[in-house]
């Protein structure tokens, strides 16, 4: 998955997004703080789905899933669902096309939504750059764009900024290649390149400012790496273990500060918080929870309080787990349990 896969919905409910064989299921909360339904509920019908979600959620709340899905032998499209609600039906798979007009699957996509609700679709496309597709304020989707770039890897970072610009990044051999919208409707511009050896797979964007994104990424050296455009890459601190980290702003007694995630060697989350783009106080991981399987993920989200709230999930056990922070100073977190 690409994207914050655990959210908070228009209506405070919690919900998870998680890929199952050639479908998408998601589970809610019954209510703002409350138990969890009993079983998932498929998302966008019947379409049979294939490897690649990508996940993001605009102001209002609603969160906007794309996918690719079989066309034909050798071939495939991108399909796009909203869901307004996590306790109402998602729309119907919408397809929306291919960067090449026809293909087979180029990269896992990644989606943006602008301040005006519409959604921006990202995805490699067959010369290695960058092609996109953004729905329009009156419905329906614009005509593909050509973002250029050029070997591009597989994954994308995409975020919107406070000022509602949708921004991407996106990993090469040996840098970064950063895209901004001017205004909100335009097409974003390769503004930047950054020379830094990044790892294929663990590029993660946070808002963390009115006037910046952050990205997060592991080095080749095994540092967890911050960049903000315009300045040069910062290491945080080790990476915790070999996948990507996710990140949420969040208020921590009194202060504006971002709280990264990483599921550890160990195999348990580990915790790091710093003041948000305040990269030289420091930073240290707290590891937390049972170890987990090889294959689980991690989110992290703020429920309808401002409280911090972590699931994991791992695809081949079907386990997913939930805590969130104490009442109480610091980072404490309340005991893991099974959804």
């Amino acid at each position: 998955m690409n994207g914050d896969w655990l959210l908070r919905g228009r209506d405070g409910r919690l919900s998870v997004y998680l890929p199952s064989g050639e479908s998408v299921l998601c589970r809610a909360e019954q209510g703002p703080g409350g138990s969890w339904e009993a079983a998932p509920r498929k998302v966008g019908g019947d379409q049979k789905l294939r490897p690649g979600l990508a996940i993001g959620q605009g102001g209002d709340g609603y969160a906007h899933l794309v996918s690719w899905r079989p066309t034909k032998p050798g071939e495939s499209g991108l399909v796009h669902s909203t869901h307004y609600r996590p306790r109402l039906a998602a729309l119907d798979w919408t397809p929306i096309g291919h960067p090449n007009r026809t293909g087979d699957r180029t990269g896992t996509p990644a989606v943006a939504v602008d301040a005006e609700g519409r959604a921006h679709v990202f995805v490699r496309n067959k010369g290695g750059g960058v092609s996109m597709v953004a729905q329009k304020e009156k419905g329906g989707w614009d005509p593909w764009r050509d973002l250029k770039g050029r070997d591009v890897q597989e994954d994308l970072a995409a975020v919107t900024g406070e000022s509602g610009c949708v921004e991407l990044y996106a990993a090469v051999p040996g840098g970064v290649l950063y895209w901004r919208q001017e205004k909100p409707g335009t097409p974003p511009a390769l503004l930047e390149e950054l020379e830094t050896p990044v790892r294929p797979g663990t590029l993660r964007a946070l808002s963390t400012s009115s006037e910046h994104t952050t990205l997060f990424y592991t080095d080749d050296s095994g540092d967890l790496c911050a960049w903000r455009p315009g300045s040069k890459p910062l290491a945080l601190l080790a990476s915790a273990g070999p996948g990507p980290a996710c990140a949420v702003r969040c208020e921590l007694d009194g202060h504006d500060c971002t709280l990264l995630a990483q599921r550890s060697a160990s195999g348990r989350v580990a915790f790091a918080a710093y003041p948000t783009e305040q990269e030289s106080a420091g930073a240290w991981w707290t590891e937390s929870g049972p170890a987990l399987p090889a294959d689980a993920g991690v989110s992290l989200a703020t429920d309808e309080n401002g409280g911090v709230v972590a699931a994991t999930s791992s695809p081949a056990s079907g386990q997913l787990l939930f805590t969130r922070r104490k009442d109480e100073p610091g980072l404490a977190l309340e005991a893991w349990r099974a959804v």
